[in-house]
C-alpha cells in the first residue's frame, strides 16, 4: 500500500466514523472510540490482506498498526482540534512502523473526524513529569518547522540530542522571571525525579525537610543575600519560590521568610538573620552541593560545576549579591 492509498483509506474511514460519532454518542467515550476505529479500518482493509491487531499494548506507540502505516487515536470533548500526545521520548514506538498519522475525534460542537499526517501535526512541547508533544489538526506550522530538523530526523537523535531541541524552543518562549523545571533528558523508564501530584504546603512539612529545601534553594539562588530592597531587580526570592513549587511541590507563601525571619536565625534578635540562617543550615547546604543534579545549576547558575566547586562558586556569586556584609568572610568557614 502506498502513502497516497492509505491517506484514501483514511478519508474513507474519518467520513464513516463523523456520521456514527454524530449518530451514537457511546463513540465520544476514549476506548470506545479508539476500538471504533480499528474495526473500521480492519473492515476498510480486509479485501487488501492487511492484518491490525485487535488486541494492541495498551502503552504502545502508535495505537494502531497497519503494515508499515500507525495511527495515532486522539479524542476530545471540546470543539477544537488540539490535544497532548505521547513523550517526545516515544521510547514505546513500534519500530515496523515508518509513516504515523493521528485520528481525532472532536466530540465538542457538532461531533467530527478528522486524520493528519503526526509530523504536521505536531505544534508544541508541553511538560508533565516528561515532555510530551502536542497535536492539533489543520496546524499552520509543525513544531519541527520551529525546531529546524525533520520529524523523521528528530525521531533518530538520542533523548540528550532531542532533549537539547526541546529546551531551546522552551526557553525561547519563557517570559521574564520564569523557568524551566523539566530538565531530565533520559527516558521516562530512566527518569529519577517527577513532581509530585499533590501541592504541599511548607509550614505543614516535617522540620527534616524544611531545612533540607531550604538548603537546596539558598543554594541555587545565592541571590536571597542581598539587601530587602533589591527585590524585583535581583528576583531576589523569585527564583527560590519557582524552585521549590515546581520541583518539589511545595508552596511557600511567604518564602523571605525561609531566610530571614527570627524563627530560622535562632533565638538572637538584631543583626545579620540571613547570615545566622545561612549558618545553621550548613551542612545540609554541602550536602545539596554534593547531589543535586547537573541540570539544576545549568538552569539556576547558568553553568555546572564540579560538586567539590559549588560551595566556592556559591560564595563568589553570593559576594556579588550581599551589601554590607561578605558571605565569604562568615560562611563556610
Amino acid at each position: 500500500m502506498t502513502k497516497r492509498e492509505f491517506e484514501e483509506l483514511l478519508t474513507k474511514a474519518c467520513a464513516r466514523l463523523t456520521k456514527e460519532v454524530r449518530a451514537n454518542e457511546q463513540y465520544h467515550v476514549p476506548n470506545k472510540f479508539e476500538n471504533r476505529v480499528r474495526t473500521v479500518l480492519v473492515e476498510l482493509t480486509h479485501p487488501l490482506a492487511y492484518k491490525i491487531d485487535t488486541a494492541p499494548n495498551a502503552q504502545a506507540f502508535p495505537d494502531i498498526i497497519v503494515d508499515e502505516f500507525g495511527v495515532e487515536v486522539k479524542v476530545v470533548h471540546t470543539d477544537g482540534w488540539r490535544t497532548i500526545s505521547n513523550s517526545v521520548f516515544e521510547g514505546s514506538r513500534d519500530p515496523s512502523v515508518r509513516y504515523i498519522y493521528v485520528v481525532f475525534g472532536k466530540m465538542g460542537g457538532t461531533p467530527e473526524v478528522r486524520w493528519g499526517r503526526y509530523e504536521e501535526c505536531v505544534v508544541h512541547v508541553r511538560t508533565s513529569h516528561v515532555p510530551r508533544f502536542e497535536v492539533e489538526i489543520g496546524a499552520e506550522k509543525s513544531l519541527f518547522a520551529k525546531f529546524g530538523i525533520s520529524y523523521e530526523d528528530f525521531c533518530a537523535l538520542s533523548p540528550h540530542e532531542k532533549m537539547k531541541h526541546v529546551r531551546s524552543y522552551a526557553r525561547g518562549r519563557l517570559k521574564k522571571g520564569e523557568r524551566l523545571w523539566w530538565l531530565e533528558d533520559k527516558p521516562e523508564r530512566e527518569q529519577e525525579h517527577s513532581l509530585p501530584l499533590e501541592v504541599r504546603l511548607y509550614m505543614n512539612l516535617e522540620k527534616a525537610e524544611k531545612r533540607q529545601l531550604r538548603a537546596e534553594a539558598s543554594l541555587l539562588c545565592p541571590q536571597i543575600v542581598g539587601p530587602s530592597r533589591a527585590g524585583k531587580k535581583t528576583r531576589k526570592y523569585t527564583d527560590a519560590t519557582i524552585y521549590l513549587l515546581t520541583y518539589h511541590g511545595v508552596l511557600c507563601p511567604q518564602t523571605r521568610d525561609l531566610f530571614s525571619a527570627g524563627s530560622v536565625a535562632g533565638k538572637d534578635r538584631g543583626g545579620n538573620y540571613v547570615a545566622r540562617a545561612l549558618k545553621d543550615i550548613e551542612v545540609e547546604m554541602k550536602k545539596a552541593a554534593d547531589e543535586l543534579e547537573d541540570a539544576l545549576f545549568v538552569e539556576y547558575w547558568g553553568a555546572n560545576f564540579h560538586p567539590s566547586r559549588r560551595i566556592k562558586e556559591w560564595l563568589k556569586r553570593a559576594d556579588s549579591f550581599a551589601k554590607g556584609w561578605r558571605p565569604s568572610k562568615v560562611l563556610f568557614k
